[in-house]
């Protein structure tokens, strides 16, 4: 039986230096079941180092949530890469830590970048440059996740910095992104007016939350048998009467 599933697929944790400190793993958890999410996605900028200390933090909760990572390529575009166990996004952040640009993250510019369990104890500090742009392709990321068994969602794609269409002009052809992510920014109507020649992706919106007030800032709601990763893709895929809309 299909039902509705109210979904935050782009939520970063306390390990993006742009965050605040406070999105603990278990902060994330328990905000997202406040605000009646079943879903959420893991997606700090070029790292996964906090998606396992969510996870832990949801069992038994009914909070279901996706790895992810929210990877920058060379051309400064953003690109959401979901996946439904650790072995595809643990490949993944091997390969964008070996493409990141040289360097070391400073804290007092750019913020902490905090690695911890999911009894929100901090574990270390990640000192790469987490905030830099990698030397991936948009391209090449894409199909890289594709290989490695994830789907790829553009970022933001509404936004002036950082999305596709902000950073490319367009959306190139051999780029096969399985979804589109508008912010909590834009109206649908004002999506479909300014992006209406994009309708061939599946559409999406999350909230892009680094503050713990904007979780569930913006959603969509799947319809869906449970709110696992093969659901996800076959809603976004409008299969067998599964759909994504805008809440």
């Amino acid at each position: 039986m299909l039902k509705q599933f109210k979904a935050d697929l782009h939520i970063h944790t306390c390990l993006s230096p742009c965050a605040d400190i406070e999105m603990s793993p278990k902060a994330v958890v328990k905000t997202a079941l406040e605000r009646g999410i079943d879903m959420i996605a893991v997606t700090d900028h070029n790292s996964a180092e906090n998606v396992e200390a969510v996870m832990h933090a949801a069992e038994g909760s009914g909070l279901a949530v996706l790895c992810g990572m929210e990877a920058s390529t060379v051309e400064e575009v953003h690109i959401l890469a979901l996946f439904e166990g650790h072995e595809g996004i643990i490949k993944l952040q091997e390969m964008v830590y070996n493409k990141l640009m040289p360097g070391r993250n400073d804290p007092e510019i750019f913020g902490e970048q905090v690695i911890a369990d999911e009894e929100d104890d901090v574990l270390g500090f990640n000192d790469r440059l987490l905030i830099s742009a990698t030397g991936i392709t948009a391209k090449s990321l894409v199909d890289t996740v594709h290989a490695l068994g994830g789907i790829a969602i553009a970022s933001h794609i509404d936004r002036e910095g950082f999305g596709i269409i902000s950073q490319l002009g367009f959306i190139p052809d051999d780029c096969l992104l399985d979804a589109l992510e508008f912010s909590s920014r834009i109206s649908f109507d004002k999506a479909k007016e300014l992006y209406g020649n994009y309708s061939n992706f599946a559409w999406l919106s999350s909230s892009d939350a680094h503050r713990l007030e904007d979780i569930g800032k913006r959603t969509t709601v799947f319809t869906m048998e449970s709110p696992t990763f093969t659901e996800l893709v076959y809603a976004l895929k409008n299969m067998n009467s599964r759909k994504a809309v805008w809440e």
